[in-house]
């Protein structure tokens, strides 16, 4: 990999990390309602699993998506599905009468899965993939070298969104306040789909 290549990749990654998505409203949410503490698992679940996708798409999925992109397009009506479910669990943290957060945060492994199923994951990694990868030292080595890119570049970028929730979360003082965030966070998310939905 060149350095011009290596420099690019590196700007692709943290622009596509730090910038909102699902990734980070989700974090800056957990990081309102649950804390900095509590939502580090949630973050090392986003930065290692989403480096392992990029790997497998890499490595794998790449080609089956060109030989059978029906599974491209129910993977995109899962995806839309699980968010729209997402969202009203994000809406829901709070009932309007709790005295306090209900719900706990995303583990490691279910931070990891859900990359799965977040299109700007799959947008990130195949972009990634397809005009990145260096092909000279074989398939494997390609996407391994992108995806420590992004491990490297990523947890910082999502850690920003958590210290931004928890800074949020200080304004959040009663159960309407933070019920209106969590809200508002969840519509977030759901416009998040729209390049999904119209592409």
């Amino acid at each position: 990999m060149t350095q011009e290549i290596l420099i690019a990749l590196m700007t692709f990654s943290f622009v596509s990390s730090i910038t909102p998505g699902p990734n980070n409203l989700m974090l800056m949410a957990s990081g309102a309602n649950f804390g900095l503490r509590r939502t580090i698992p949630h973050m090392l679940g986003i930065s290692l699993g989403h480096a392992f996708m990029v790997t497998m798409v890499g490595v794998i999925l790449l080609q089956v998506f060109v030989t059978y992109p029906v599974l491209n397009t129910i993977l995109k009506v899962l995806s839309v599905g699980y968010m729209v479910w997402l969202a009203w669990k994000i809406a829901n943290a709070v009932p309007p009468e709790a005295k306090s957060v209900t719900g706990s945060p995303f583990t490691f492994m279910q931070a990891a899965a859900f990359q799965w199923v977040n299109p700007k994951a799959w947008f990130m990694a195949i972009t990634a993939i397809t005009n990145y990868a260096p092909q000279e030292n074989g398939v494997w080595v390609g996407a391994l070298t992108v995806a420590a890119v992004f491990a490297a570049t990523n947890l910082p970028s999502v850690s920003v969104w958590a210290w931004l929730g928890v800074q949020v979360r200080r304004l959040l003082r009663t159960p309407r306040r933070l019920r209106s965030f969590n809200i508002t966070m969840a519509v977030l998310l759901l416009l998040s789909l729209y390049p999904v939905l119209t592409h």
